[in-house]
């Protein structure tokens, strides 16, 4: 009978002391529980307080460079406007070069103009008028060769294809064969490059 009663005082106690134990881990893992809420909280609340410093620092780092792409395009811009005003003065200038490329040209002949409206006016025998018309030559050979026009006028020399044209050919006692014994008409060239060939007779024995 007593022993009965111990065994069941045992068994209680073992009860009691099992459920002691769960109260107690039970108690343990709602504290730590507590805990790691805690420590979330925690960084949350840090993360809260770190993001609109980070959003501050994105917004001014992002004005930084707004700023710097509208230089650049500011720049752009400029350049692009520099670009087409040197353009156009190109073209003006072009333009302008092709319009009065022979205006000192012309102002050279001028005299020659004038020589000849004085000669057309003046009055006198044939050799003052003779000695007139070639005081304007001469004016008009000067200005000629100011702007590198020369006169082709080959007699006696060699004939040469790029410079002359044979009109005919006819024998000669007084030039060797192939050469030019007469010059029909004067050739031209400017500045070495060929504007007229000399008409010429070329010998042939």
């Amino acid at each position: 009978m007593n022993q009965s009663k111990n065994d069941h005082d045992k068994s209680l106690n073992d009860e009691i002391k099992d459920e002691l134990e769960g109260l107690s881990e039970s108690t343990e893992n709602a504290e730590n529980a507590e805990n790691v809420a805690n420590t979330n909280e925690a960084n949350e609340v840090e993360d809260n307080e770190e993001t609109p410093s980070t959003v501050e620092e994105l917004r001014a780092e992002l004005e930084k460079v707004q700023v710097k792409a509208d230089e650049n395009w500011d720049t752009v811009l400029r350049m692009k406007a520099d670009l087409e005003n040197q353009r156009r003065r190109s073209e003006k200038q072009v333009s302008d070069a092709h319009k009065f490329a022979a205006k000192k040209f012309i102002e050279e002949l001028l005299p020659v103009v004038d020589s000849m409206e004085m000669g057309m006016a003046a009055e006198g025998d044939v050799e003052q008028i003779r000695e007139g018309v070639a005081l304007t030559k001469k004016v008009f050979d000067t200005a000629m060769e100011k702007f590198g026009l020369e006169a082709v006028e080959p007699l006696g020399e060699k004939f040469n294809p790029d410079l002359h044209q044979a009109m005919a050919m006819q024998p000669s006692e007084e030039y060797e064969e192939g050469h030019v014994s007469a010059v029909m008409q004067k050739g031209y060239t400017l500045n070495g490059r060929l504007v007229r060939p000399a008409m010429v007779m070329v010998v042939k024995n």
